[in-house]
Formats: C-alpha cells, structure tokens, sequence
C-alpha cells in the first residue's frame, strides 16, 4: 500500500511540475477604446429624464412618453420608473416603480410599461381613482432611466442614487 501512494505522491509532483509551451495566442477581444492599449474603453451613459403627470378621468389615469429622437433604446435596454416618494430632511426619496398602497376601499398600484419607443405610466389597483384625494394624482413626479441590459448585475435598481452613479447620470431633463 505505501508502494501505490508513493507511486502517486511521484506522478502528482511530475505532472504539476512540469511546464509547457505557452500555447497558441487566443482571439482578440471585442473593440475598445481606441486610445492607447490598455486603457478602459468608454463610460456607458445612460438617458434619464424627469416627467410631472396629473391622472385624471380624461387621461384615463394613464401617461404615455414618447422617447423622442434624444434618446435611443436598444431592444436589449430596459426603463426603470421611479417615484418621487416623499422629501425627508431635505432629500428626495424615490420608489423603483410598481408601488402599491392600500387604502380602506382597495388599493393603488402606481406602474408602467415601456417599449422601445415609449415609457406608459398608469395607476392601477380596485380602489375608484376618481375619489383619490390630489395627493395620489397631481403634480405626481416621476424619474425614467433607460439602461443598457447587459450592465444591471450587481446593481441595486431600487436604489435610484445607486443607479444615477453607476450610469453617469448627473441630472434629468424635464420633459
């Protein structure tokens, strides 16, 4: 038996020990930057902007926004609505969209949809939206950011400073 695992301890060592060629070159990369060779390539950016919706019976408590020719949406890219939510100490606090809130008589679902040409903002939900007071449907805030799909991993998307940091985004048109 000490004959075998000696025998095994010597082929190990000479197997991991023993050095090779380098082999051939693998293929190249995708293009980058087109500056000097080892720089990282370029910053994505995402496009943002800022919308103030009023739902009413008229509307059909619904909002559409055109992208316009400003921005570009990929198919692979998704849009992510956030809220304004309250202002606590100054600061505003947004919600990543959708949001319920329940009231005595049902509840209110602020939510969206998007395509690669508009973004839909809408309420939803069984309570009667026309006796909402005008603090659920005036004046509402809403901040829309389109981002590139391939880059979400390891972003904490309810958290819109996150976001705004890891996209670039430094302030939002209002549109």
């Amino acid at each position: 038996m000490k004959k075998i695992a000696t025998l095994l301890f010597v082929v190990a060592i000479v197997l991991t020990g023993c050095t090779g060629d380098q082999g051939p070159m693998g293929p190249p990369g995708p293009p980058g930057n087109t500056g000097t060779p080892g720089e990282d390539g370029g910053i994505i950016v995402s496009s943002a902007f800022e919308i103030i919706i009023d739902f009413n019976a008229d509307n059909k408590f619904s909002y559409t926004e055109n992208y316009g020719s400003d921005i570009e949406v990929l198919p692979s890219d998704i849009t992510l609505v956030y809220r304004l939510w309250e202002t606590r100490d100054g600061k505003d606090v947004w919600r990543l969209m959708p949001q319920e809130l329940n009231f005595e008589n049902g509840n209110l679902v602020y939510n969206f949809d998007f395509t690669q040409t508009y973004v839909r903002i809408f309420l939803n939900g069984s309570t009667n939206f026309e006796t909402l007071g005008q603090e659920w449907t005036q004046d509402q805030v809403f901040r829309v950011v389109v981002v590139p799909a391939d880059n979400v991993d390891g972003i904490d998307l309810f958290n819109l400073d996150e976001v705004m940091q890891s996209y670039n985004i430094e302030n939002f048109e209002m549109k």
